[in-house]
């Protein structure tokens, strides 16, 4: 239990200052769980805590709490400049004695004493930095679970279309009358989707853990790793009303890659194209090359990357228009290519969908 005087605002008034304020303080008692002010309530006094502890919190429905406060501090004190509803609400954790000063008498007071109305300003400054500290965590953690939130829905929606897969053909593996040829075939196609899975769950934790992406690169022949990736890449497409092209045949070129790593980039971003086009549509690949490097363009005909994110389209958590996209499958695909020697680009053109395209270095 303490006294006005050695309450650390009032600790450097003049004793007749001190004789002034005794007169016009009140003292109130409260049991514990009882309201002292309610939020919306008008301002009409400042309270200092005589005894006990004083709960400050906010918000209709489930409560916030601001700070516990005990002998010594102030509350209440913003109705001191301004005559406005309270904005908290303040209750006794435990039975509590505070100070009350009402508002008229309290002003006239610091009217009389500058000194005392320097020491209330520094006060509520310090009562306002606290405040915005406190809804800066409160933000930082509620902006922390949406992306926890909108990462687990975005993990959930790039699992969905192999497994679609694995279920379509784990019914056709199982039908009587099938043919060993398509027993066989189904098997595969169950073993690929398998693999892509644990590739996919791979490269997102290497990428939320911050290492390097390596691929296994290896001499391959490129021309042979698409015609067979784009038969899985059909089917999936399929599931979503849309075609896959294959523009020419692809130039006898050899290429280092990792065929696991870089069949990501190619799911990755047939399955944004395919999102993109909810009415079904076309994918066309094309491919070129030079005598440095072998270039692969995939193009649909949706609408195209949105203006919003176009210098923005490969950094981590950026999407747009996916109901659960994380933003984490263009970010991988860059560091998949890169990690293969290449470079990977996106771009619109009048009258035409996105343009993705992305170079691989040729073996030496």
């Amino acid at each position: 239990m303490i006294t006005l005087d050695v309450i650390p605002l009032f600790r450097h008034l003049k004793p007749a200052e001190l004789q002034a304020l005794r007169i016009i303080a009140r003292e109130r008692r409260f049991n514990t769980g009882q309201e002292i002010f309610l939020e919306g309530e008008p301002g009409d006094g400042v309270y200092f805590v005589k005894d006990g502890i004083v709960e400050i919190s906010s918000g209709k429905g489930g409560r916030h709490v601001f700070s516990r406060l005990g002998p010594g501090e102030i509350f209440g004190e913003m109705a001191v400049i301004e005559d406005r509803p309270r904005s908290a609400t303040a209750s006794a954790v435990q039975d509590s004695e505070v100070y009350f000063l009402p508002r008229d008498e309290m002003l006239a007071f610091i009217e009389r004493s500058p000194r005392l109305a320097f020491a209330l300003l520094q006060q509520i400054s310090l009562r306002l930095r606290e405040f915005n500290q406190f809804h800066l965590r409160e933000l930082i953690q509620a902006e922390s679970l949406a992306v926890i939130g909108r990462f687990a829905q975005g993990i959930i929606h790039e699992l969905k279309n192999p497994l679609s897969i694995i279920s379509l053909s784990s019914e056709m593996f199982d039908m009587p009358g099938v043919s060993p040829e398509i027993r066989a075939k189904s098997l595969l196609r169950i073993r690929k989707q398998v693999e892509r899975i644990s590739d996919m769950v791979s490269d997102i934790l290497i990428f939320t853990q911050g290492a390097k992406m390596d691929a296994d690169l290896k001499p391959g022949d490129y021309r042979a790793f698409i015609l067979e990736l784009v038969s899985d890449l059909r089917t999936e497409a399929a599931l979503k009303s849309t075609q896959i092209e294959m523009e020419q045949v692809l130039p006898a070129a050899p290429v280092q890659f990792d065929p696991r790593r870089l069949s990501h980039v190619f799911f990755n971003i047939v399955d944004n194209a395919t999102d993109a086009m909810p009415n079904g549509g076309t994918i066309f690949l094309r491919f070129q090359s030079n005598k440095n490097e072998i270039i692969t363009e995939i193009e649909d005909t949706g609408p195209g990357i949105a203006p919003e994110i176009t210098g923005r389209l490969f950094h981590p958590f950026v999407t747009h228009g996916k109901a659960h996209g994380m933003g984490l499958g263009l970010s991988i695909c860059k560091k998949i290519v890169e990690g293969h020697g290449g470079q990977i680009f996106a771009r619109n053109e009048p009258g035409r969908g996105a343009i993705f395209s992305f170079t691989l270095p040729l073996a030496k």
